[in-house]
């Protein structure tokens, strides 16, 4: 298929929770575990490099959260990591290594492998991140579909039930969405790829593409 299985999107050395994915095909399959995953890997994590301020929390000692963020349980706040004023993490959520999460962002039922940023006024939910994959302000994943039916992957020659009311965006490592973007429920982009701002992305864009309108999308030269 077209580039949507976890292995042609994703690096798994980049992430604490690669055994997440394991013996799994399509990344949306990981969300219905996320939660236990979190529950069983944050009392292993070595006390001497995470604190555990409370229940389901686990914080690397060298990361940095502001005081007026809000991290619910259960999340991992991986090393080096930094979540900003006001961020909100409702809980369910990984933050990957020298990770940002910004001003004001939620973050909910989700895994960011190292490096993602999503620095200014996002949401992401339900969805799974690769490493160095960025989303320019005000950019959103919508996870739930305006009839509440369920989500089905859709692309050139493919359609997959997920099974799912609630998916978000699966984006491949290196991804770069533009400012203010919407990511429709079940969207999926391909490593390194491009996503012009404003855009409304829906479906399954091809690794190595620039999103510039769903009827102008180019391949990377």
């Amino acid at each position: 298929m077209m580039g949507i299985k976890i292995s042609e999107l994703f690096d798994l050395s980049k992430t604490i929770a690669s055994d997440l994915f394991e013996g799994k095909e399509y990344p949306w399959e990981v969300l219905d575990d996320i939660k236990t995953f979190i529950m069983k890997l944050g009392p292993e994590l070595d006390p001497a490099g995470f604190d555990h301020p409370k229940e389901g929390v686990w914080i690397a000692k060298d990361a940095k959260v502001f005081d007026s963020a809000f991290l619910g349980s259960p999340c991992i706040i991986d090393h080096g990591a930094e979540v900003r004023q006001c961020a909100f993490i409702r809980g369910s959520a990984i933050v990957g290594k020298n990770a940002v999460v910004g001003n004001s962002t939620e973050l909910k039922n989700v895994v960011l492998f190292d490096n993602v940023q999503v620095p200014h006024y996002n949401y992401v939910g339900d969805s799974i991140l690769g490493y160095k994959a960025h989303m320019g302000a005000g950019s959103i994943t919508s996870n739930v579909k305006s009839d509440k039916t369920l989500v089905v992957i859709k692309g050139e020659g493919i359609s997959i039930e997920t099974g799912r009311k609630k998916v978000g965006a699966m984006l491949g490592d290196n991804v770069e969405v533009g400012c203010n973007s919407v990511l429709n429920p079940g969207t999926i982009i391909g490593r390194t790829s491009s996503v012009y701002p404003t855009s409304c992305v829906r479906g399954v864009i091809p690794e190595g593409s620039i999103y510039k309108d769903s009827k102008n999308i180019v391949k990377r030269t």
